[in-house]
């Protein structure tokens, strides 16, 4: 898989995050409770909430895009404290993933990717996309959508892979 697709996955992915916050605000207000209290709401003590989570998400994202395209990722401060909120860093997060093109990533592969994590070690690309980029984005992506169904948001794989409202699969 090109890294271009791999960048595009990530958006649909949080695309689908995106609806899974506006399904859980439709839940909250047919329970009557207020939407907010679900972004500090965790699976685990030791686990990050909510918030923490998509945040990840979205950073998981715009750094292997930089990383992967030899540029710089936008600076995105972990402030959010509302759903609202969350879903506009993702928005922002998405028109960012968006403002490249293919041929961005024509050196991605072989281009020495080190993260500040890495205290001055680097890897190729391939490696960093695979081994850290990839896993990194789903494992918090995954864990927003469980930290939701555990909530009572009214979620099932097809919501989680984007299908739930998707009738034409003749462009699959």
């Amino acid at each position: 898989m090109q890294i271009a697709d791999v960048i595009a996955e990530f958006d649909t992915m949080l695309a689908n995050l995106d609806t899974w916050l506006g399904a859980a605000s439709t839940h909250a207000q047919g329970k009557g409770f207020a939407v907010d209290v679900l972004v500090g709401a965790r699976l685990a003590p030791d686990q990050f909430a909510l918030d923490r989570q998509v945040q990840s998400a979205c950073d998981a994202a715009k750094f292997a895009a930089a990383y992967l395209s030899g540029t710089a990722a936008p600076a995105h401060p972990d402030s959010e404290t509302t759903i609202a909120e969350l879903r506009a860093r993702i928005h922002t997060c998405r028109a960012y993933l968006g403002s490249f093109t293919p041929g961005a990533f024509a050196e991605g592969e072989q281009r020495p990717v080190s993260p500040a994590w890495m205290q001055g070690n680097s890897v190729r690309g391939d490696r960093y996309l695979h081994r850290v980029g990839v896993p990194n984005f789903y494992f918090h992506v995954v864990s927003a959508y469980a930290i939701l169904r555990h909530n009572g948001v009214p979620l099932g794989k097809q919501d989680y892979l984007g299908l739930a409202s998707v009738t034409d699969t003749s462009t699959w």
